[in-house]
């Protein structure tokens, strides 16, 4: 389990530069993130090595963020891996909101229900 921040950010040329910039000098380092455009604005999701040192360093620079517990998963880079994790997850009535993977290959999965998706995820051999 991974805390995953959520920053809304303006869809403009060097936005997502602040951003980093500022975990980046208050030593946070980037494990996963994906951000996608949303009608001239950027909706970027992300988890780092120190939720605290995140949560420290979005305050002292004036970002508003939310937060939210992910799952991470050990992706086995086989055909059919996510299909086996994904249909596992369905059968079980565990609904995926959000997908994404980090710099070292895990899975990032925001779920609907937690607790029960690590089972799963273990059942399977991915967690």
């Amino acid at each position: 389990m991974a805390t995953e921040f959520t920053i809304v950010i303006q869809d403009r040329p060097g936005a997502l530069a602040d951003l980093t910039e500022v975990l980046a000098q208050n030593a946070v380092n980037i494990l996963a993130i994906h951000a996608s455009p949303c009608t001239g604005q950027g909706v970027v999701q992300f988890v780092t090595d120190s939720p605290d040192a995140t949560i420290e360093a979005l305050k002292d620079a004036g970002f508003d963020y939310t937060t939210n517990n992910v799952l991470f998963v050990g992706q086995v880079h086989q055909p059919g891996a996510l299909a086996r994790l994904a249909r596992a997850l369905a059968n079980a009535g565990i609904n995926i909101n959000a997908v994404y993977i980090t710099m070292t290959g895990q899975l990032v999965l925001d779920v609907s229900d937690l607790s029960k998706a690590q089972q799963v995820a273990m059942n399977v051999g991915l967690y």
